[in-house]
């Protein structure tokens, strides 16, 4: 059945869902604050400021599903309550709420904590340690207590086109990682991660929490290793883990068991394909 759908925050990951949900037969607008001049691939494309209500006044009606994936101006608290509580309470309010069927939110696996070792899943307690992740966890919060369907998708780190910035820190050798004891690491491909969210939208009945995570969780000294080969750069030496990035291996088996497949499972591979 098609849909008419919002993506409110369009940026890298909402240019490579918007083109799915087209192809897949539905009306697709998407909102940014400054649209593509040109339109492209039959999206509609909005201009509007999430954090400026005023701006939102002229949303289409009868949207049925929103997908929630904005990008905050900035790595600082103030920049991320701006765009994720208030920016999403703002989008709600200028919606049909009658009309809306289920809300997509994009958040984050930096709502789990330090686990060490131990898989974490949809049902282990979020214990973010940093203030990305506590937001974060208080706009998954916000949103469950609305009278409208939401689905979280909490990703962990993207890669891809675009989004190769571990790759260059290690070229110019501004990487380390402990390996005693292992820190790991967990990693999706962009474009799995969109055609997660698409995936998730159709489906009749889904859970309230997923975890977007390839299927190979690495120890970080192991991941580095890797992409050093790849470019052929030095081998990262030992060094501190990522401040307030717990250790955690993340498991996706509740996204595998909705029918999603992976066309990345393994970073490595995927980097490696990005590099050649």
């Amino acid at each position: 059945m098609a849909e008419r759908l919002l993506l409110a925050g369009c940026g890298d990951l909402g240019l490579r869902v918007a083109p799915l949900l087209v192809a897949a037969g539905h009306e697709v607008f998407a909102l940014r604050r400054s649209p593509p001049a040109a339109q492209r691939d039959g999206i509609r494309w909005l201009q509007g400021d999430l954090t400026r209500p005023e701006s939102l006044a002229q949303l289409p009606g009868g949207v049925t599903q929103l997908v929630y994936l904005p990008t905050p101006a900035g790595r600082e608290e103030q920049a991320y309550r701006a765009i994720f509580l208030d920016g999403l309470r703002h989008v709600l309010q200028a919606l049909q709420a009658s009309l809306l069927q289920r809300v997509l939110f994009v958040s984050s696996s930096a709502v789990y904590g330090e686990h060490g070792d131990a898989w974490v899943d949809e049902d282990t307690p979020p214990a973010p340690p940093g203030f990305n992740g506590r937001v974060l966890l208080e706009a998954e919060h916000w949103l469950a207590a609305q009278p409208v369907r939401s689905v979280v998708l909490r990703l962990a780190g993207l890669y891809g086109p675009d989004r190769m910035q571990l790759v260059e820190r290690i070229r110019a050798g501004n990487a380390c990682a402990p390996r005693q004891p292992l820190h790991w690491a967990n990693r999706m491909h962009v474009d799995d991660a969109a055609a997660a969210i698409v995936h998730l939208l159709a489906l009749a009945d889904p859970r309230d929490a997923y975890i977007g995570a390839d299927d190979t969780p690495l120890p970080l000294h192991e991941l580095y290793r890797s992409v050093a080969a790849l470019i052929g750069a030095p081998v990262p030496p030992e060094g501190p883990a990522p401040a307030a990035v717990g250790s955690k291996r993340l498991s996706n088996a509740r996204l595998r068991d909705s029918g999603f497949s992976l066309r990345w499972p393994d970073s490595r591979a995927g980097y490696a394909a990005l590099l050649r």
